[in-house]
């Protein structure tokens, strides 16, 4: 999969009951996650993963891709973040 054209990436929340936070699952490189809340979990998504796939993903490629090909690449990826069932944290 070439991320420079139109990838699409996916973070996921998983409960860890003996720590009793939220931990991430992703494709993204660099993307680690705790956190004791959904909302906290998220505003770490929503801060650092563009971030990320700019440096991880897209940015090692670039020097390698045309002009043409990079300016009809789709450049911004998309972001799959699927909550737990539940949405809640287990008490």
């Amino acid at each position: 999969m070439n991320p420079v054209s139109g990838s699409t990436f996916f973070v996921r929340a998983l409960w860890d009951d003996e720590a009793k936070v939220y931990i991430s699952e992703s494709d993204i490189k660099g993307l680690h996650i705790e956190a004791e809340t959904l909302e906290d979990f998220e505003a770490v998504i929503f801060e650092h993963a563009r971030e990320l796939i700019f440096d991880n993903h897209i940015k090692p490629n670039l020097g390698r891709q045309s002009l043409e090909s990079l300016f009809s690449a789709k450049l911004f990826p998309g972001i799959i973040w699927q909550r737990p069932d539940g949405a809640a944290a287990p008490v």
